[in-house]
Parts: structure tokens; sequence; C-alpha cells
């Protein structure tokens, strides 16, 4: 008897249809899966012929057959459990009509438990696109599921309560989440206030903040770069709810999910400086997995130690600096992944940290100091906006008494300024100015002859290439909105040149 159920595999972050197709035929017992199946999805045999003996339904005798429809697609991951099974009891005759409307999604357990899966909440925004409104699940899976408007969740612990529910024998609501979860409160530890000295380094993260714009620290050990760098996500503006959805998205497939939750906060990943490109890039066997740049997806990426990471997982930040987005390829599928993050990265003027210190004394050769900050190419720094030389903090610093901003009200100038990008790129598909193209700065960049023939003695002073003085005039562009100015005068074009001047001291050694 022939019968079929509908799920879904996953292709990076997009879900694609599968219809599971069963058939029992007499002849030698056998039970094969057919249809480009991974590892995972071949093991699922075993575990759905002992789940359903330990869920009291009799195992058939007889040659089954599971094709996974279209039989090109390469599929993986354990949500095919379920639907294997329902489609096998339907041709069994347990289950007594089709269902064709509904997508099911679950690992089993070989005592017939339902097991939440990976990517559950990527899978059914998929499934709604193409028309599915409703869907079977693992209890689990069903906050992240249920956060999705106009569709029907029901979620269960246990095979055997699907079948009843299926037949008619369970009545069951879909599930509706609590509408607290989705207003979830951001709390932080940190908080700009505490930060001691660095006025110019708050000032930088703060314009990277409003703008959207990347940031190189220079400096010795211990001036604070990394504990400075934590304290960005304390004045990023709260992600809307489609960016949260985003980013759990991307949680749910790794695994990251905390209790099934939306993500509130905006991420902050600070891999080692040993990780691969794999690891930071994306990749694998067969299809691709998300790297730690797509975990910073609409967060903030922070690289210490820049220089000792390998040279080319430096190399390959081009793309997705450039395109906020990654073109992961490989032989079985070519995968697009966002990467659209605020890059901090931290180093070290020397292999030994003190050149440029005035307290210490720097024990490198200038081919030392060559060699290591030529590990940092033209066109990686060229991509990043803001640099900026960190100096070690004074002891009279320690001890001032001069209140310095809270996150809150850094925050809220930040936020202003965001709201001010919004509403001039409206009519765009971007929202802050550090995604200004070329085409877009002439039209939302205009200067007065005064600034222009500042910024041309600049150009030609520190010889700027063409992307690094469009990175100035952006960066002016910011920080004219955090003063709500609609000109860019000569004073935020000159604080926006010094944030680049830092390359004529140490990239011209």
């Amino acid at each position: 008897m022939y019968s079929k159920t509908n799920t879904t595999s996953l292709i990076g972050l997009e879900g694609k249809l599968v219809e599971v197709e069963s058939d029992i035929t007499s002849g030698i017992p056998a039970f094969n899966i057919v249809g480009l199946p991974d590892s995972s999805i071949k093991e699922s045999k075993d575990r759905v012929r002992v789940a359903l003996v330990n869920s009291s339904y009799k195992f058939p005798a007889g040659r089954i057959t599971i094709n996974l429809s279209p039989a090109d697609l390469k599929k993986e991951g354990t949500q095919l459990d379920l639907p294997i099974a329902i489609s096998l009891l339907s041709s069994m005759g347990v289950i007594e009509r089709a269902y064709d409307d509904y997508i099911f999604l679950g690992e089993l357990s070989l005592d017939g438990r339902i097991l939440p899966i990976r990517g559950a909440l990527a899978m059914v925004i998929s499934m709604r696109e193409q028309g599915f409104t409703k869907f079977i699940i693992s209890d689990e899976n069903k906050e992240e599921c249920a956060i999705i408007s106009d569709i029907e969740v029901y979620p269960f612990n246990k095979l055997n309560d699907v079948v009843a529910f299926l037949n008619g024998d369970l009545k069951k609501d879909s599930y509706k989440i609590n509408p607290a979860l989705l207003k979830e409160e951001i709390s932080y530890d940190l908080d700009f206030k505490d930060l001691k000295g660095q006025e110019n380094l708050k000032r930088a993260l703060q314009i990277a903040a409003a703008g959207g714009h990347n940031l190189l620290m220079v400096g010795p050990p211990g001036s604070g770069k990394t504990f400075s760098a934590k304290h960005l996500p304390t004045i990023l503006p709260d992600m809307s709810f489609e960016e949260r959805v985003e980013v759990t998205k991307i949680y749910s497939i790794m695994g990251l999910l905390d209790s099934g939750h939306l993500v509130s906060a905006r991420p902050f990943r600070a891999p080692h400086h040993s990780s691969s490109q794999v690891a930071l890039i994306g990749g694998g066997h067969s299809v691709p997995k998300p790297g730690e740049i797509t975990l910073a997806h609409r967060g903030v990426l922070f690289l210490d130690e820049f220089p000792e990471y390998q040279k080319n997982v430096i190399e390959a930040l081009r793309e997705p600096l450039e395109n906020k987005e990654i073109n992961v390829a490989r032989a079985q599928a070519s995968v697009k992944y966002p990467s659209d993050f605020i890059l901090i990265a931290a180093m070290n003027p020397c292999p030994c940290g003190n050149y440029g210190n005035p307290l210490k004394e720097c024990t490198c050769s200038i081919n030392e100091i060559r060699r290591y900050l030529s590990k940092i190419s033209s066109p990686i720094l060229d991509r990043i906006d803001i640099h900026i030389e960190i100096k070690p903090v004074k002891y009279d610093d320690l001890n001032d008494d001069i209140k310095s901003k809270s996150s809150s009200e850094l925050k809220s100038e930040v936020v202003r300024a965001r709201k001010i990008q919004a509403e001039r790129y409206k009519d765009e598909k971007i929202k802050t100015n550090a995604l200004l193209s070329t085409r877009q700065m002439k039209k939302y960049i205009k200067l007065s002859p005064e600034v222009e023939k500042m910024g041309q003695m600049a150009f030609n002073k520190y010889n700027f290439s063409v992307r690094s003085y469009n990175k100035i005039l952006k960066m002016a562009r910011t920080i004219a909105d955090l003063e709500a100015s609609e000109e860019i005068t000569s004073k935020h074009l000159l604080e926006a040149v010094r944030y680049r001047a830092l390359d004529d001291k140490y990239w011209s050694v």
C-alpha cells in the first residue's frame, strides 16, 4: 500500500519541500530508504523500526521502500524520522487518511518519544512561504516555531499521540506563544560608565555603533582593547522582531538556542585566533554550515590578536566585509549565508606589544615590526572604517571623578542617529551609513566647497585609497548624525580623517 507525507530538508537557511513516499509490498523482508539520504537519514530506519515496535505497533513483514522526493536533492537531518514513521503507519493502515496539508518534523527516540531538531524555525518559515500552515513538531521546538504568525503548530511528545490526533481520537488545539516571550527585556552586566579613561575609544565605539562601521584598535597589552570591545553591544539599538527571527533561525540551525526562545540580545562572537577558515567563514562536508561571521549576523564579531589569525582566514573576510554576506561553495551545494556584522579587531603594534608605548621600550627590530604589521593587508585595512590607537590607561584616569556617559545615554544617542539614517534611506535597501554604495554617496553625502577642499588636502597628504576616502566620508556623515546635523562640517570631516591617519604611523614603517 502506498502513502505520502510532507517534510523539509535544509539547504543553508532555506528549507526545501521533501515528499516522503512509502510503499509496502510482499516479498523478502527489507527496509530501504532511497532519494539521496545522508547517514543520519539512513540510520533512521533503525530508529523508526524500534520506535514503532516500542509504541505497540506491529512492524510490517514485507518489502518496505521509502522514497525521498525530489530524488536529486541531498537530504540531511533527523527531522525525517517522524514523517517516515507517519508515512509508514499510513501504508500499514494504522492512520486512516492522508494529511497532505501538514508538515511533519521530529526525531524519534527508541521508545517512541519525539525529540527536538535543529533548524525547526528555518524549516517552518520556508514551508510557510510555500503555502503550508499546519505543522506537527516536537514539544521542545514549539516556542521557536510558534513565533511565526498565521500558522498552526501542534507539538507532541510521543508518536502514539500524533497517531491518535491524526485519527481524531485526541483533540488538541494549536499552540499559541506567550506574548511576554516576544518582549524579553535585555540586560547587560557591563556599562560604559564603569570604563575609566579611553574617552577617544569610547567615542570611536559610539560612532561604530551609530553608523555600523568596522573598527580596528591598535595598542599595547593591558590597554583595555578587549574589555572595551565587550561593551559595544550595550549601546547598539535593540533588534527589530524581523532581525530577531533572522538571528534565531541561524542559532536554531546550529543548535545554540536557549530553551527555544527568540534571540533577544545582539550576538557578540569572539572566536580564538587559532580558528580555521571553515570555523570563521563556514563550510564543512556536503552542505556547508554557517561560520562565526554568520553567527555574528546583526551583532558584533570581535577578533582579538588580529595578526595572529592565519593569513588565509584574515583575507577570507574581504567578501563578507564588503557584501555583508558570504557564498560558501562545496561540491554538493553552494550556500549563501548572511554576515551583516560590525567587525571589531584588536592588535598589538608589534610582536612584543610596546612599539610606540611611551612607558615601555620596544624590543622588536624594524623588520620584525614590518613582518608583523604586513599580516594585515591593505585590502583588509581599507575595509575597516575606523583605525584608532589605544594608549595605556594612566593612574590618574582610574581615580578621575569626572562622570562618564552610561551605556543607556550613549545608546539613546546611537538610536537617534540610526533613526535619522532610517528616515534618510527609507527608499533604499540600506539602513546605515556604512552600507552606502558609491552611487548612493553621491546622492546623500553633500560637502560644501570649504569642506570638500579640506577633504582633498587630507586625501593628498595621507595618500588615501578611494575606498579609504569613501569610508572617511561615511564616518563624517555618521558623526554629523550623532550631532543631529544635516550638514557635514569641517569638524566632522577632521574627526573622521583622524580615524584613518593611524595608517601613516604604522603601515608606513
